[in-house]
């Protein structure tokens, strides 16, 4: 088991004030561009005892401070040199970390710790406020990675969470796999769509689908046939499909709210490998796609985001809207660490209203 105390590691060295990042080079999107908050990551492999690479990480802002939602591997893994898996004795847990300006993190817990006989490896952990009835609820997604001698494909997991003396726990008792049975699916978001119901971003690849719920209880427990029906209308559940000559797609922050337009960020990776951050804007009543960005707004352009255990990813998973009317964006960057950026919400609103 691991154990840690709260705030055991600072994961960057406090500092006063950060250089930002030019925009991608070749973006058409001038202030638009997510702009980096350092020329560093904000978490780096390492950071934390007993770990090696921490990625792909979700946030969410919740008294007064920024909660990051990571996925920690473990040590002692190594790169399969035969056929199978990239990497064998692979296994992650969601660890968290705290941070007042989105900049300097400070480690907190090991927030879900993968067993053999339960799940196997947590990975990609987003969190999201969820209205549903007369309340909202925090749940973390996430995908749940089964033993490789079990045979079975990975699948959404669900958690919902409660909050106490300044940290996040897991609701024991509310642990599920959703989604259809036998079927690889993941890079699962949810939100709320304008008369309440909840809907969830899904991806069976090479798509990403969407499915609506009249509330959380029903996502957890669906009426009987719900997702055969989904699966024999795939297509029409359909939400976005990869560009042409791309290899697929898959959701990556929940949507944020802007206004009344919903904002996703989500990710493409193309041809050669390399994982891009693309745009859409929502319908905010049915979840369907009114407008998409023809060009992705972020590349692997730093050497620690070319450069890793996955090189040429940078794969956004946490969006937070912030007061000064900048989106706050966490992602990991070639599978090892995690860096952040800011977009004007308003430019980029603009942007995609204008390619409607």
């Amino acid at each position: 088991m691991h154990r840690h105390p709260i705030n055991e590691v600072h994961t960057v060295p406090p500092v006063t004030s950060f250089a930002p990042m030019t925009p991608d080079p070749g973006s058409p999107l001038s202030s638009a561009a997510p702009v980096r908050v350092s020329d560093a990551p904000v978490v780096a492999a390492g950071a934390v005892p007993g770990y090696g690479p921490i990625f792909n990480a979700g946030v969410i802002e919740h008294d007064g401070a920024l909660h990051l939602f990571a996925r920690g591997v473990r040590d002692g893994y190594r790169r399969n040199e035969g056929p199978g898996a990239r990497f064998l004795d692979y296994v992650s847990d969601v660890l968290v970390f705290t941070s007042l300006d989105g900049r300097s993190y400070a480690f907190q817990q090991v927030l879900a710790e993968s067993a053999p006989h339960d799940v196997f490896s947590y990975e990609d952990p987003r969190v999201q406020r969820v209205r549903s009835g007369d309340e909202e609820r925090v749940v973390m997604t996430y995908t749940n990675l089964p033993s490789p001698e079990s045979g079975q494909p990975w699948r959404i997991g669900v958690h919902r969470l409660g909050y106490e003396d300044g940290r996040f726990c897991l609701n024991r008792t509310s642990g599920r796999v959703v989604g259809p049975d036998g079927i690889p699916n993941k890079d699962a978001v949810l939100f709320n769509l304008r008369d309440g119901r909840v809907a969830m971003i899904h991806r069976i690849h090479p798509d990403m689908q969407l499915a609506v719920f009249d509330s959380l209880d029903d996502l957890w427990d669906p009426p009987p046939g719900y997702w055969e029906e989904h699966l024999r209308g795939l297509k029409r559940h359909t939400l976005i499909t990869p560009s042409d000559g791309s290899l697929g797609v898959g959701a990556g922050a929940p949507p944020v709210l802007v206004g009344d337009d919903l904002v996703l960020f989500y990710h493409e990776r193309e041809a050669d490998g390399q994982y891009t951050t693309r745009v859409a804007l929502l319908d905010h009543g049915t979840g369907r796609v009114v407008a998409i960005l023809r060009e992705a707004i972020m590349r692997p352009q730093l050497p620690w985001e070319r450069s890793g255990d996955v090189d040429g990813v940078v794969f956004v998973q946490g969006a937070v809207v912030q007061a000064d009317g900048t989106i706050y964006l966490t992602y990991g960057a070639a599978d090892r660490c995690v860096g952040a950026a800011t977009v004007r919400s308003a430019d980029l609103v603009a942007l995609l209203q204008a390619a409607v």
